[in-house]
């Protein structure tokens, strides 16, 4: 059961839907565009930054259970629900009125795959530890990354919410003033398990951190492609990893799960 979700802020302005030709957009402030969408392809993933996150299925190909922090314009949970057929998706959103656009955005319905919860989603973490395979934490309003979402305490309970050698995955903008302050505190609360494709979504830094496996001493197998894939200070060039999301989607979407 999710915790009683606390209501947004009076100053936060109501998301605005803006629709041009085959392009629909969900924005917090005008021009801030939070999530995009192609109205004839509805499930693609049209941002670089969403198909940067798609790359964990590098080191988790076959999740039982994927927990989103954050619905917007529901990208991330449409790709999910078609291209990871056997996995159980959870959503987070504190907003009623982004959870009210899901039609316009084509977000399936709930079912016994798909839940999207009215909730906390710091509640929610610290209140169901050994849950997500994946964690994906794309949480954000008119003021960028919430202090709650990027926190030392939130970062453990979102280590205490995946199962052992489950992945976790965050969108964080490189010009935050609290950058690198929130990635050192991601890194500890994963005990230096954290990694990332340099320069792979432009200014949207996309981290990728795996749970010590069952037996922390033998690492487990997300543990062992993250090593063996990624460097800690970042892997490769941006235009070469841009290229890698776009062949995980490919790859996703032929392949049988």
């Amino acid at each position: 059961m999710s915790a009683p979700a606390d209501p947004p802020s009076p100053e936060q302005p109501p998301p605005l839907v803006r629709t041009e030709g085959d392009r629909r957009t969900l924005e917090f402030m005008p021009g801030d565009i939070q999530s995009e969408m192609r109205l004839s392809r509805p499930d693609a993933l049209v941002l670089a930054y969403a198909r940067a996150m798609m790359c964990f299925a590098l080191f988790a190909p076959r999740p039982h259970h994927i927990v989103m922090v954050g619905l917007g314009g529901g990208s991330l949970a449409k790709f999910c629900y078609r291209r990871f057929p056997r996995a159980r998706i959870t959503v987070l959103e504190l907003r009623a009125d982004v959870i009210a656009l899901r039609e316009q955005f084509h977000v399936p319905p709930d079912d016994a795959r798909l839940r999207v919860l009215h909730c906390d989603a710091t509640r929610w973490l610290a209140a169901n530890p050994g849950q997500a395979d994946v964690l994906l934490v794309d949480g954000f309003d008119a003021s960028g990354l919430p202090s709650a979402l990027s926190s030392a305490r939130f970062y453990a309970d979102c280590r205490r919410c995946l199962r052992p050698d489950g992945v976790m995955v965050a969108n964080i903008f490189t010009y935050d003033p609290d950058y690198v302050a929130a990635v050192q505190r991601l890194r500890a609360a994963f005990d230096g398990r954290l990694a990332w494709f340099r320069g792979i979504a432009g200014n949207n830094q996309i981290l990728f951190a795996v749970r010590p496996g069952a037996a922390a001493a033998s690492p487990g197998a997300a543990e062992r492609r993250l090593l063996r894939i990624l460097r800690p200070r970042g892997f490769g060039w941006a235009w070469t990893n841009r290229l890698l999301a776009r062949a995980v989607l490919a790859w996703l979407s032929r392949r049988a799960v």
